[in-house]
């Protein structure tokens, strides 16, 4: 089922802000009179629920107050450890909630990738409260709190940006003497969020879900909205472009009409981000179960040409000519990536900078689909293994990765032409981690590496993904087919995927999900290959989300 169908059957069956809603306040707050000037705020770019009124009142009406047991919210479906840390913060007396997207997830009744804390005690407070604690970062300070080996990001209210944009978008106004302090600190919190849906507060013990910005309307409306206007929201942080397509991709949302157009015109602004943040953010994208469909929009945006321009032009290519989906070999390799990975099942960047490379190295040296299989299989065993000396008519043909099929070749010249294909593989990844080859690779296409573009995945990265490829040192020694692999292949048989090692990013882990992949994607009697057909009738088909 559509991520976006399962939205609107959960809201669908739970009336929002039934009986169990309640104002957080019916104040009006005083806004505060600055000599800088406050930027417009056009009513129907943000949510309706910043614009003050024309006398400077501003309504809190609108602040409401959610019974988390009404969309069926469990105290059990949050992290233990997050309930650990909840309760001793407020056994001292501060206030704190689960903030953020996991509450997003929660309502939707996904498995959040991580659950964050907001509290009202200071940064030195919330270290003194936990044995193993340390505050990190250097614009916006957090604490890191470790707990029975899970790690838990606890953020204060009363931590401001440090060196924070002297011209701000948004001045806030002051505390009126009647208010409710804690509804305030939470609304102004919101302000310094990204978008409404993540702008929510849980307290689970108190099973209430606080809500200042409309982001249960918005997810209601499978919508993702700035808070405050979207240019000035990507202008103070640019990052938010590529969380808001993450966040879209993974949930089947939609974006409002004026952040679209926003996106369009703050797109060329995550090149100045600098290489260590979009190489974090393109792992979000990639690593959590959505990267085709991440695809899909950052293509859409023009973002891709510029964060992968050979894989760009290569889809441009793809999508210009009248094919099915399932020809284009980079979209079904994802696909099948993504079959693999979750919110909590991720995966390191060693994978999906692994499949990129595997592709790009097969568009500009197409193979014999044999030796495809063969290389996979090595991967997927960690041995030889007969299974690579399947009929190549079991193979789906891509073009123009794979050669047309040819006659039967032995298991010398298998192995002769397998190694020559690492070579390539490793050759393919300085495509990512070096502009002149990424130049190269663009030469097909008689595309030009734009000036402002750049490759932002780093040298030890790209060290990484050679190794990875690296599987053939043992491939010569003739008792090779009968000798076992050291990463285990039997107990990794029986135990299946092991998450904890694949998101560490074990090189064995690695290479036996990578295996899996491309063989799923080569293997013409796929299982899933039914399903997929009976699927295409309730899903959106990925050829028509490219066009």
């Amino acid at each position: 089922m559509m991520i976006s169908h399962r939205i609107r059957r959960i809201f669908s069956t739970t009336p929002l802000f039934s009986c169990h809603l309640s104002q957080a306040s019916g104040q009006q707050l005083s806004w505060k009179q600055s000599s800088r000037t406050l930027e417009g705020i056009n009513p129907v770019e943000g949510t309706g629920l910043f614009l003050p009124s024309s006398n400077g009142q501003f309504d809190t009406s609108a602040w409401k107050i959610v019974d988390s047991r009404s969309f069926g919210i469990e105290v059990k479906s949050v992290s233990h450890t997050a309930l650990m840390i909840l309760k001793t913060l407020q056994k001292k007396g501060f206030v704190a909630y689960l903030v953020g997207g996991c509450v997003r997830d929660l309502l939707l009744k996904r498995t959040p990738k991580d659950f964050d804390v907001i509290t009202t005690a200071s940064l030195k407070q919330i270290k003194m409260c936990f044995r193993r604690c340390n505050i990190i970062g250097s614009r916006f300070p957090i604490c890191l709190v470790h707990i029975s080996g899970n790690v838990i990001e606890v953020s204060s209210f009363n931590t401001t940006a440090r060196n924070r944009n002297k011209c701000e978008a948004i001045i806030l106004p002051e505390m009126p003497n009647d208010g409710n302090v804690n509804d305030f600190e939470c609304w102004k919190n919101c302000m310094k969020r990204d978008f409404t849906i993540n702008s929510l507060f849980f307290d689970p013990f108190k099973c209430k879900i606080y809500d200042y910005v409309g982001g249960i309307q918005d997810l209601r409306a499978l919508k993702v909205r700035t808070i405050i206007p979207p240019h000035s929201s990507f202008k103070e942080d640019c990052a938010r472009i590529l969380r808001g397509v993450r966040v879209a991709a993974r949930l089947g949302l939609r974006f409002s009409r004026e952040t679209v157009a926003a996106i369009q015109y703050h797109s060329s602004s995550i090149l100045t981000l600098n290489k260590p943040r979009l190489m974090m953010e393109m792992n979000f994208i990639m690593a959590y179960g959505a990267a085709a469909s991440s695809i899909h929009l950052l293509r859409k945006f023009k973002l891709l040409e510029l964060l992968l321009p050979a894989h760009a032009a290569y889809l441009s290519s793809q999508f210009s000519k009248p094919s099915p989906e399932r020809s284009i070999m980079l979209i079904k390799l994802l696909v099948n990536a993504d079959k693999l990975l979750k919110a909590d099942r991720p995966c390191s960047c060693t994978l999906w900078l692994g499949l990129l490379a595997f592709h790009l190295a097969l568009v500009n040296y197409p193979q014999d689909a044999r030796v495809i299989w063969t290389f996979a299989s090595i991967l997927f065993h960690g041995k030889w293994n007969k299974a690579a000396k399947e009929s190549s008519s079991t193979l789906i043909h891509f073009v123009p990765e794979t050669l047309p099929p040819s006659q039967a070749k032995s298991v010398e010249v298998l192995l002769e032409e397998t190694s020559h294909l690492i070579s390539l593989l490793q050759s393919s990844v300085k495509s990512l981690t070096n502009s002149e080859a990424l130049q190269e690779s663009l030469a097909k296409y008689g595309s030009i590496l734009p000036s402002q573009g750049l490759v932002f995945v780093s040298n030890s990265a790209g060290r990484r993904v050679c190794e990875l490829f690296d599987v053939m040192n043992d491939c010569t020694n003739p008792h090779f087919e009968e000798e076992e692999s050291s990463c285990m292949v039997n107990e990794r048989k029986r135990s299946g995927i092991n998450y904890k090692l694949l998101k560490e990013g074990d090189t064995c882990e690695t290479r036996y999900v990578l295996g899996k992949i491309i063989i799923d994607t080569m293997r013409a009697d796929d299982p899933s290959y039914e399903q997929d057909k009976m699927a295409k009738s309730k899903h959106l088909l990925l050829s028509s989300m490219f066009r």
